[in-house]
């Protein structure tokens, strides 16, 4: 990959993904990482896809549930959902802000 080597908020893939969830992304050869930012109790519903996606909360709390589990995830928490795994996420009371981590490049991401 060459340059550019620092990416602004402003120059990444901006997404609605969902009512009160947008994505942010950029990506590299192999590897995409999303700024996820919710509204207070925006949801996103339960899917799959065949990413593997790691991520870490920044800032607020939701309620994720993966493969049927259920766990409220606080600012400085991680995750590790699989491809394929069944998966969902709830804000909490105040706006959510979240980095994924996906490989592959999701291209409906891009």
């Amino acid at each position: 990959m060459d340059g550019p080597y620092f990416v602004d908020k402003s120059q990444c893939s901006h997404h609605r993904i969902f009512p009160g969830v947008d994505i942010y992304t950029t990506h590299g050869d192999r590897l995409m990482m999303s700024l996820v930012e919710f509204a207070p109790h925006a949801v996103v519903e339960e899917h799959s896809h065949p990413h593997e996606q790691l991520g870490l909360m920044l800032e607020g709390e939701a309620e994720f549930i993966v493969g049927g589990e259920s766990r409220f995830v606080r600012a400085g928490e991680m995750w590790r959902i699989p491809g394929g795994v069944r998966h969902k996420v709830i804000a909490g009371d105040r706006p959510v802000r979240a980095l994924d981590v996906f490989h592959p490049i999701r291209e409906d991401y891009r």
